[in-house]
């Protein structure tokens, strides 16, 4: 029996090569790609993505017309992420989150404090156990994880200050719905809502939420800052994002043009990551200069809750791949 996977890929595979008039393996002249995200136009996950299209474009002699579709407009990223078995999308930037819901060990990433800092991460995706990872989310998915970009440490925010595990304590957070995300505040004792990233503003505002919980570039891009009085450093996640080119368009690809679009998505994660990097660093002054509480936190007492009540055989992780991940250096 065909699985209802392989049924739709196929299906949106056909349609969307029917559209363009040409048969796998060749590209006309006006081959025109989807590239979806749900993150803002002045984050570095639009702006080099924008330059990434426009680069294929000039690597391959204007084969590819890619449109670029920022801050959800093609849907919320579990919807773009089924875009790419539908055939509606054909390039996305989701977290491996989301990849943990065809595979779920590549999810153990986002095991808190399983990374050192940014340079630790970033040494993962050029790793083995990176390798290994990722062909198990190919296999399971049919789709094709062609570059990695440093997302940002996460940290929490609230109206409160957060100092130890125990300051989150009854807290009302927002945390993406997501098994390895929830590890913490709910270690600590915090009650968790899964509400929409587009939808957490309004949340925060009108006190559906207390807290939530993102890097400092997304604090800054999404204005919760406007809505949040203190910022905790609590720096539970090492934060990244992948971008992903759906199994009939990575199908349909020549070897060359895969050559050219894997080099060329690399070349813009690289980009993103170190202007993440810039921005993280020059992120605390400013926002102490606005007049947001930044604080360090206790991180030790926020890891040994994390071990003691959310332990990573919870998450269906494996301890090898964990292992792996904390010796790569």
């Amino acid at each position: 029996m065909i699985g209802r996977r392989t049924l739709l890929a196929a299906l949106g595979a056909a349609v969307g090569l029917s559209a363009l008039g040409v048969g796998a393996g060749a590209a006309s002249a006006q081959t025109k790609l989807n590239w979806a995200h749900v993150y803002e136009v002045t984050e570095p996950f639009h702006t080099e993505s924008l330059w990434a299209a426009d680069e294929i474009k000039k690597r391959t002699d204007g084969r590819y017309e890619i449109q670029v579709y920022p801050a959800s407009q093609l849907g919320k990223e579990a919807d773009i992420n089924q875009g790419l078995t539908l055939g509606t999308v054909d390039i996305i930037i989701s977290g491996s989150s989301f990849a943990a819901r065809e595979f779920a060990p590549i999810g153990v990433t986002y095991y808190p404090y399983i990374f050192r800092n940014p340079d630790h991460l970033i040494a993962y995706t050029k790793s083995d156990v990176f390798k290994e990872l990722a062909k198990g989310y190919e296999e399971a998915s049919g789709h094709h994880i062609a570059a990695v970009t440093y997302y940002g440490t996460r940290h929490a925010t609230a109206n409160k200050p957060i100092k130890t595990c125990a300051d989150l304590q009854g807290v009302k957070m927002r945390v993406p719905d997501v098994p390895a995300y929830l590890a913490m505040p709910q270690a600590c004792g915090a009650n968790t809502a899964p509400i929409a990233f587009a939808e957490v503003y309004l949340a925060l505002q009108n006190g559906t939420v207390d807290a939530q919980e993102n890097p400092l570039t997304t604090i800054e891009a999404k204005k919760f800052y406007e809505v949040q009085s203190h910022i905790a450093l609590t720096g539970h996640i090492t934060d990244h994002l992948n971008t992903v080119v759906s199994q009939s368009r990575w199908a349909s690809l020549s070897d060359e043009d895969k050559t050219i679009f894997s080099e060329v998505m690399l070349e813009a994660a690289a980009r993103a990551t170190k202007i993440v990097q810039e921005r993280e660093t020059a992120l605390v002054a400013t926002f102490r200069e606005r007049g947001i509480d930044v604080s360090e936190v206790d991180k030790a007492d926020f890891e040994r809750a994390v071990k003691e009540r959310s332990p990573l055989e919870k998450y269906g992780y494996r301890q090898a791949d964990y292992d792996a991940i904390r010796a790569v250096q």
